[in-house]
């Protein structure tokens, strides 16, 4: 593969439309990419820009037309048997072989642990900038660059970032950080298969073996209801009584980040910028003081209830109801009267 070299020779007007890198995970097309495409629709809204999606993989068919039911234009799907099985080399290289010789204006990659990993990857063999871990994209109304807002300093500020003078413009975006695009019932897009340019000898890593962990996976992004212990449950066994309520109103467990960095819980349920980002109907923070690391994990949350003993948390600042008192006797008390309904309900 010949890379090009950042700034040569690019004549920004030959660049067009908005791209979605789809990931697919054993055959399925991951949520993040739903999220993408519905962040991109946004962002060709009084343009003539188009919205297409990228899945590199091997017998997924279905699973690619399935994207056209949430409104985008076009589906670029490399097919070869050698992106069957998820590779480093393999799908960076088909990717930014594809980017070259279509020129997209903007690229946008989930931020999960693919999209992290081939991200950077397809950035420099195409020779361009990528933003990491965004929260905000926007077009610019005066020049049409997009402009790529993330956490800075350990999230006590926000930076937005532009790139000026090199295309495409890319970013990352985490999982939960965007709304989903709407299911439509009429699709109006097309599937391009693409034969990438690939052989075995590309891919250098390759994978002998998959091997699915013993732990129940946590699915925090899609859960409607999370009920989150923090520092304030003082130990391991207060998650006992977060387990409990979220048992009872059919939530996921979330945490901050203090109980995971203690090993009071296991890290696949933080919350936060160094976390996992959610947008639930509900978010239940139980002794949860509201450190900005962790808001901008949750914020985005529809209704969010505090319980905390300080009455001055932060945490009081930004939620819809506020509960000053001690977890252990607020969280009982919630859990009978959930006891006198048949069912909960959102």
């Amino acid at each position: 593969m010949i890379r090009r070299k950042v700034n040569q020779g690019i004549n920004l007007e030959e660049y067009k439309d908005i791209w979605v890198i789809g990931e697919q995970r054993e055959g399925k097309i991951h949520p993040v990419t739903i999220e993408l495409i519905g962040e991109a629709k946004k962002l060709v809204e009084g343009t003539e820009k188009k919205v297409v999606a990228v899945v590199a993989g091997y017998d997924i068919d279905e699973e690619v037309n399935k994207l056209l039911y949430y409104g985008i234009d076009k589906a670029y799907y490399i097919k070869s048997p050698l992106l069957d099985v998820f590779s480093t080399d393999g799908y960076s290289k088909t990717i930014a072989d594809l980017i070259l010789e279509k020129k997209p204006e903007i690229v946008l990659v989930g931020a999960t642990s693919i999209g992290r990993d081939i991200g950077p990857r397809i950035a420099a063999k195409i020779g361009t900038g990528l933003v990491a871990d965004c929260t905000k994209l926007e077009m610019d109304p005066e020049d049409g660059k997009l402009l790529q807002t993330r956490p800075a300093f350990g999230g006590n500020l926000m930076a937005t970032i532009v790139c000026p003078i090199n295309r495409p413009q890319m970013a990352t975006v985490r999982p939960g950080v965007m709304e989903k695009a709407v299911h439509e019932s009429n699709p109006a897009g097309i599937i391009e298969e693409i034969a990438p340019v690939l052989k075995e000898d590309d891919i250098a890593a390759k994978v002998v073996e998959i091997i699915q962990s013993g732990k129940k996976r946590v699915n925090l992004t899609d859960a409607k209801i999370i009920v989150s212990g923090g520092r304030g449950i003082k130990g391991p066994e207060g998650f006992e009584l977060i387990k409990a309520l979220a048992d009872k109103m059919g939530g996921e467990v979330g945490s901050s980040r203090a109980c995971v960095d203690s090993g009071w819980i296991d890290h696949m349920h933080q919350v936060g910028q160094t976390g996992t980002t959610v947008r639930p109907e509900i978010y239940v923070a139980c002794g949860i003081s509201g450190a900005i690391q962790h808001l901008a994990g949750m914020s985005e949350s529809k209704y969010i209830v505090a319980i905390n003993t300080d009455p001055t948390a932060p945490i009081f600042r930004i939620c819809d109801y506020g509960i000053v008192g001690d977890l252990k006797e607020v969280i009982p008390a919630m859990i009978d009267e959930l006891d006198k309904t048949k069912e909960f309900e959102l």
